[in-house]
């Protein structure tokens, strides 16, 4: 496969994965206000059509035929109106419709992974067609589709082609020379112009399904035929915005028609004039060339591969690298460079931007991942009866592409576990407790600094601790005794390897598998999860998720000879302590009080053996940091300063040594050429305790 055919096939990817996305909340929405208004028809009828032409023009059969007989079937409701269904007809087209999109979504799955397709899709067409049918023998007749083009007969000349169409407006294209695929270009412009509802037939009519009608418009270009000048106008916007247009003229062949039904050949004269029609005829004889030299629409946005971006990305990073080492070089160290200096810091402000413009080329909405649990939330709901409605808040907030790709997993299988755990069962006991019959979930999401913050709120019967707590004891999951056990630590359980509350596995819980797999992948990213619940009140799963994953704000600190950085959003508050105020644990383990509470302290140099470190608590200094369930004091030498710091992964060959479980999470490269350790302060606990 070519490189052209590869970018042909990424555009018809994205595109079709876009209409399936607008078509999943569209169904929502209309199904949510129990009817498809007019703009939906038209909308719906509109998509399919798209699809079926990008589908026959790339050969995916399966994908076009499903999506022709739904545009057929909008066809008739679009001319007949939604008023010719019943409520049981009106029901079983929201099945069909989300059916449908389930079908065409699987197939599109199936050519992103290279997968042969259904050759097998019979009994479905026979579904939409049986649905077509029962419509039309209980509605106000058939309906023929409207021709949208003549016949695909051949024509010597304009004059042949407008009494071909019997339109007398016609618009004539042409298109680059060698540019190839001319019938599929010009299909592309008809789609267009469908999709703005005007009226229209084009010839050569059969351009959709034969590719030997290129030759025609090559030699004799592609005609659009209108009823009024005025439609021809309107529809050039639509022509000029096209790819690969050399030239397009609006030509009014009125007079040839009249003289259509004349029994012998007639040489075209140039009709005679009034003075007063003169100027009219030379004005639009001029407006007509003017839009024949317009250039084609630029376009305002554009697709970049995924991958252009991460080198982009990488690229910038090393530049802010280099930069800072030129910048901070030893050597400069006692030198008075008063014009190198204000140079230095003009390119540190521009890479600062330049940094800053790349990192927001990545950045995308969570829309995309908040908008396909609408779906997940509305087949729930049927399967399991449980009349719930979904709030979406902050879809707008925008993170990093790799973040978004990350987190649609999470957020779904938290969804899940709301619908399925936490909504009640029986809408009697939601009265008896005085809330809503129809049960709720919220999910949010907002910035805070440097980190998006996700929730997902129920207002179901929320998490029993006393049953978790013995489910866990039952798996034998307890570390210590029960009633050491805090609220937050009983809620943690839920995360675990293995662990469920259901006692039947179910089509969607009770294998033990969701949550630890949540837990899992939002730490991958350098996120956390927080679980907070109320019996009877509901529950909350809050994620923290960083923006992006390539640069971070650090705070750098030293322990003896060694640099490492600890991400600013894991910092609590710094300080100095003495001897007097550390106190020990039952297990000898050094705590310290901090804001009304005691707290762990983990001596760095004793976790990483470093020889030449501060011992002393009055010599160092102590930071309380925070990450996932993990609240605890590090000790260090000193604070060397806040940076921002681009972070590089680890060679794959240090995974060997089990590097992630001993608290770090990556390095960066420092102004002076050296390489500081990145820490994840979860599992820097984790091994300093001993818990892997």
């Amino acid at each position: 496969m070519n490189n052209g055919t590869d970018s042909l096939l990424e555009t018809y990817l994205f595109e079709t994965n876009t209409l399936l996305e607008q078509l999943d909340e569209l169904l929502i929405d209309a199904e949510q206000n129990g009817d498809f208004t007019e703009d939906n028809v038209n909308e719906i009828f509109r998509s399919m059509h798209t699809i079926k032409g990008s589908s026959a023009m790339l050969e995916f059969n399966s994908l076009m035929e499903i999506a022709h007989h739904i545009e057929d079937l909008f066809f008739y409701i679009r001319e007949n109106g939604m008023d010719t269904l019943n409520a049981d007809q009106k029901s079983e087209l929201f099945n069909l419709m989300f059916s449908s999109t389930d079908k065409l979504r699987e197939e599109v799955g199936k050519v992103e992974n290279s997968e042969p397709l259904d050759t097998n899709i019979e009994s479905f067409i026979d579904n939409i067609n049986a649905f077509l049918t029962n419509l039309q023998s209980t509605g106000n007749g058939d309906v023929q589709a409207e021709a949208t083009s003549g016949s695909s007969g051949s024509a010597d000349g304009e004059d042949a082609v407008a009494a071909e169409m019997k339109l007398p407006y016609l618009l004539h294209i042409f298109f680059d020379e060698g540019c190839g695929m001319e019938n599929l270009r010009a299909f592309m412009i008809v789609t267009s112009i469908q999709e703005s509802d005007s009226s229209f037939q084009f010839y050569p009519a059969d351009i959709e399904t034969n590719s030997d009608t290129s030759e025609y418009i090559i030699d004799h270009g592609f005609y659009l035929g209108f009823k009024t000048q005025e439609d021809a106008e309107n529809a050039v916007s639509h022509v000029s915005a096209a790819g690969n247009v050399r030239s397009y003229e609006i030509l009014d062949k009125s007079d040839a028609l009249e003289k259509k039904a004349a029994p012998v050949e007639v040489k075209e004269e140039a009709p005679k004039k009034t003075d007063a029609e003169a100027p009219k005829k030379a004005a639009k004889a001029s407006d007509n060339k003017k839009k024949k030299d317009t250039p084609a629409a630029k376009q305002s946005l554009i697709s970049v591969n995924l991958s252009k971006l991460d080198a982009l990305m990488a690229i910038v990073g090393e530049i802010v690298i280099t930069e800072s080492m030129v910048t901070s070089s030893p050597e400069l160290k006692d030198v008075k460079l008063d014009n190198f200096l204000k140079s230095a810091r003009q390119l540190r402000k521009l890479t600062d931007d330049l940094q800053d413009i790349s990192m927001s080329l990545r950045m995308v909405s969570v829309s995309s991942v908040f908008q396909k649990m609408n779906r997940i939330v509305r087949d729930m709901s049927k399967t399991l009866n449980k009349d719930t409605k979904l709030t979406i808040i902050g879809e707008n907030t925008e993170v990093d592409k790799t973040i978004v790709d990350s987190i649609g997993d999470p957020i779904m299988h938290i969804v899940r576990n709301a619908m399925d755990h936490g909504i009640e069962d029986n809408v009697e006991d939601r009265i008896a407790a005085g809330k809503k019959p129809q049960g709720e979930i919220i999910l949010s999401a907002e910035h805070t600094g440097s980190e998006v913050i996700i929730s997902v709120t129920d207002d179901g019967a929320g998490v029993d601790p006393d049953k978790v707590l013995a489910k866990a004891a039952a798996n034998g999951m307890l570390t210590k005794p029960e009633e050491e056990y805090s609220h937050r630590e009983i809620l943690n359980l839920l995360m675990m390897p293995g662990f469920s509350t259901n006692s039947e596995v179910t089509e969607f819980s009770g294998r033990g598998v969701g949550m630890d797999v949540v837990k899992k992948n939002v730490e991958s990213i350098g996120g956390v999860i927080n679980i907070s619940s109320e019996k009877g009140k509901g529950s909350v799963f809050t994620l923290k998720i960083p923006l992006t994953l390539a640069i971070v704000d650090g705070m750098v600190i030293s322990i003896g000879g060694s640099i490492y950085t600890v991400p600013i959003a894991n910092i609590k508050q710094s300080f100095k302590a003495t001897e007097a105020d550390i106190v020990l644990d039952a297990t000898g383990n050094e705590m310290i009080r901090c804001m009304d509470d005691y707290y762990p302290i983990i001596r760095l140099y004793e976790l990483y053996g470093i020889e030449d470190a501060c011992t002393s608590i009055e010599d160092g200094i102590l930071m309380w940091v925070e990450g996932g369930d993990k609240s605890y004091c590090l000790f260090v030498d000193q604070l060397i300063g806040e940076q921002q710091v681009v972070v590089k992964p680890l060679p794959g060959y240090l995974n060997d040594f089990n590097i992630k479980n001993s608290g770090i999470s990556g390095c960066t490269i420092m102004g002076d050429g050296n390489i500081s350790i990145i820490l994840d302060v979860v599992n820097v606990y984790n091994a300093a305790r001993g818990i892997y």
